[in-house]
């Protein structure tokens, strides 16, 4: 989704004005100079924390800040896969630290937050991508599994975000990247726990982007698409994913589309991006009839027998 659109910031006061008129011309200038959205136009030199850095679109971005110059602090549960994307970012030329973490245990979330800034004394970008499905009906997911859905996908987020607010806030620029989905923006079956989670993401995001727009914090919700991760091969029934994949009219992107979608989003910070033309228009469709996106779904579920 566009951010904002530009402003001319040169004043707009007239040599044939009144004095009054003038100072009026004048204050408006100095408004939406001051309204300028916080961003980081430069990359080179910053520190990021990247969770869910081990594969798909984690890795993805951590791979496409390291070709930016930033340094990197990687997180995941996946330690030899995170090791891997650590080696590939180093020979980007990053410097790359990588905290083997468990993001449903906040005491492990709260070593991790301790390390990062021991480590760089400072942070600049937050990348929250970390994140878990389930798919199959809401009736059927044991608490276990919505606890785990819901600690790794939006409690870790939240609790990243509040232990590392105080260094971003110190920074004259800084950026947070929470990546959401389009399934964060229009409803669909058989994924509650997941939207449930994501939903709610997206909402705090927009609200942390409201409290701290004046202290020159950033903050993007990005909802890609489908994308093409090893979490989509375990998403859904067989027939649905190879629905997704239509040669020209695939439905699917890669993480990389969506890397250098966060890239941008980091630099222009804009709100909520969805990523890829299918996604765009299930939002667009949703927002002018959610009605019809009820009527899609009508088909009552087949009833399920126990063992």
């Amino acid at each position: 989704m566009a951010g904002a659109k530009r402003h001319n910031l040169r004043p707009i006061v007239s040599r044939r004005s009144s004095g009054r008129s003038a100072q009026i011309h004048h204050l408006g200038c100095r408004f939406r100079c001051r309204g300028k959205k916080p961003s980081v136009k430069i990359i080179r030199g910053k520190k990021a924390l990247v969770t869910g850095a081990a594969s798909g679109v984690g890795r993805a971005i951590a791979l496409a800040l390291a070709r930016e110059g930033a340094d990197l602090f990687l997180v995941d549960i996946d330690e030899p896969q995170l090791r891997i994307s650590a080696r590939d970012a180093e020979a980007l030329g990053s410097n790359v630290l990588i905290d083997v973490c468990d993001l449903s245990k906040p005491t492990q979330i709260s070593a991790c937050t301790v390390a990062c800034l021991k480590a760089f004394g400072a942070l600049d970008i937050l990348v929250n991508c970390a994140g878990i499905t389930y798919y199959g009906h809401a009736d059927e997911m044991t608490a276990e599994k919505w606890n785990a859905v819901m600690s790794v996908n939006l409690f870790a987020p939240i609790q990243l975000v509040r232990e590392l607010l105080p260094a971003l806030t110190a920074q004259k620029e800084s950026h947070i990247l929470n990546v959401c989905s389009v399934l964060g923006l229009v409803p669909v079956r058989k994924l509650m726990g997941y939207q449930t989670s994501k939903f709610a993401l997206v909402g705090f995001s927009l609200a942390l982007r409201t409290e701290y727009f004046a202290q020159n914090v950033g903050v993007t919700a990005l909802c890609p698409g489908f994308v093409d991760t090893p979490m989509l091969e375990r998403f859904g029934p067989a027939w649905f994913k190879k629905l997704l994949h239509l040669g020209p009219l695939s439905l699917v992107v890669s993480a990389d589309v969506v890397a250098r979608q966060a890239v941008a989003s980091i630099r222009s910070n804009r709100g909520i991006v969805v990523v890829s033309f299918a996604a765009k228009t299930i939002w667009l469709i949703y927002r002018l009839s959610p009605t019809l996106v009820l009527w899609l779904f009508r088909r009552k579920p087949k009833s399920r027998r126990s063992g």
